[in-house]
């Protein structure tokens, strides 16, 4: 998009149940704050950047099925977060109300699940 400039934000929009309980998740989890909230949207952002996440309330939400299973609901996106030790990750992100995913792609890789059902993945970069 030629009108973009450096500077100028972007981001990504989430459907949840609960808008603003899965942005604190996500605000926790990566140590971001909440920058924007009204009813049924709360926004977090890193303190540095551009980027942003929304978290928008969607009336009968159906959660994500991980892994994929036919006829279910399939995940539509998921994150994918860089870790530096992946079992105190994944660690956090249990205490933090997530679970466990029932299959992970491979071994440096966990597959996790938010407090509303979509997957995100925390990856150990061995190389």
């Amino acid at each position: 998009m030629r009108s973009r400039t450096a500077g100028m934000w972007w981001g990504t929009a989430i459907e949840a149940p609960d808008p603003a309980a899965l942005a604190r998740f996500y605000a926790e989890l990566l140590g971001w704050p909440i920058v924007h909230e009204e009813p049924g949207t709360t926004v977090v952002a890193p303190p540095q950047g551009a980027v942003y996440l929304v978290f928008q309330q969607a009336t009968d939400y159906r959660a994500p099925v991980w892994p994929p299973v036919e006829g279910a609901q399939r995940p539509m996106m998921h994150f994918d977060f860089q870790v530096g030790d992946l079992d105190s990750a994944v660690a956090d992100a249990l205490a933090l109300g997530a679970s466990l995913g029932a299959a992970s792609p491979r071994a440096n890789v966990r597959v996790l699940l938010d407090p509303a059902g979509h997957p995100f993945c925390l990856c150990l970069d061995e190389g």
